[in-house]
């Protein structure tokens, strides 16, 4: 069984789930994964950390049933929020609007049920295999600047890329003058995950030697010793740049591990390594290094 149907078989499970307590941890369970790898592949998968897409479908089906009558305090007990307040203020976040006025608009008509295979369609273009190098790394210290965000409604697609042109617009080269790195390859890393929330921590940093002076104001952080699968993405010129390193992400997941014998470590983070390679307007490469651990 490949990881598309372990998904679509918790997306099923959900679904019929809505009013239940629901935990990473037990999704993860019943398809024989590590919370922390299963929180990833999900989110590879549906493009929403698990409990967002969970409370998502939960909104959903509430929508509807708004539309049917009904008290709005019954209808947040039966998709799992424990007080009105709760669901109004979730609601209104998701539609707009609060639920009295919406459904004073609403149609009445039922959420369709999520298929993976009408939904995904990540493909390197033209097939392209990778194989990752397996390479251990003892821990090492980063300094640079941290954005604090979630994968919540896509806010770190809008967020990181951001924060990445504001760094390279006003702050690269003076971070590159503050510190004496070990080398000048830029990193970004994601750490300090929240898994009930999507909330986590973008790091955009340059490794310094442990002990080294770090000026006050700069974020800190010390990446833990894990063994990486570490993939190189194919060489691509301008705008397709950021398309290459979305389809290699996406073939990580989909593709490379179901099969791999490998799963994401679990206390570990994932970086994108920017080196030399990503300076010149043609044949662009970036490293993508995952965290694993032999199923």
């Amino acid at each position: 069984m490949d990881y598309r149907e372990h998904i679509q078989r918790s997306i099923d499970y959900i679904e019929s789930h809505l009013g239940e307590r629901i935990t990473v941890e037990g999704l993860a369970a019943r398809e024989g994964f590590s919370a922390c790898h299963y929180y990833r592949v999900f989110a590879a998968y549906t493009g929403l950390p698990v409990m967002g897409y969970v409370r998502k479908r939960r909104l959903e089906h509430a929508a509807s049933r708004l539309a049917q009558g009904g008290r709005v305090l019954d209808i947040a007990l039966e998709f799992g929020f424990e007080s009105h307040a709760g669901f109004t203020h979730a609601f209104q976040r998701a539609y707009g609007a609060p639920p009295e006025r919406y459904r004073l608009h609403a149609a009445e008509r039922a959420p369709h049920p999520v298929s993976l295979a009408l939904h995904l369609n990540h493909h390197l273009t033209g097939g392209i295999v990778m194989e990752p190098r397996i390479v251990a790394r003892p821990a090492f210290k980063v300094a640079g600047y941290a954005l604090r965000t979630t994968s919540v409604d896509g806010e770190n697609h809008r967020a990181i890329p951001a924060f990445w042109q504001d760094y390279m617009n006003t702050r690269s080269e003076s971070l590159h003058k503050a510190l004496t790195p070990v080398s000048h390859a830029e990193y970004g890393l994601c750490m300090d995950m929240d898994m009930e929330t999507g909330a986590f921590n973008y790091v955009i940093g340059l490794e310094v030697p442990e002990g080294a002076s770090v000026p006050e104001g700069l974020h800190t952080a010390t990446v833990p010793a894990a063994t990486y699968a570490v993939f190189t993405t194919p060489p691509s010129d301008g705008p397709g740049f950021v398309s290459s390193i979305q389809n290699t992400w996406g073939y990580i997941y989909e593709e490379w591990f179901p099969g791999s014998g490998y799963e994401y470590a679990p206390g570990c983070c994932d970086y994108e390594l920017y080196d030399e390679r990503c300076i010149s307007e043609t044949g662009k490469q970036i490293d993508i290094a995952i965290p694993v651990v032999k199923k």
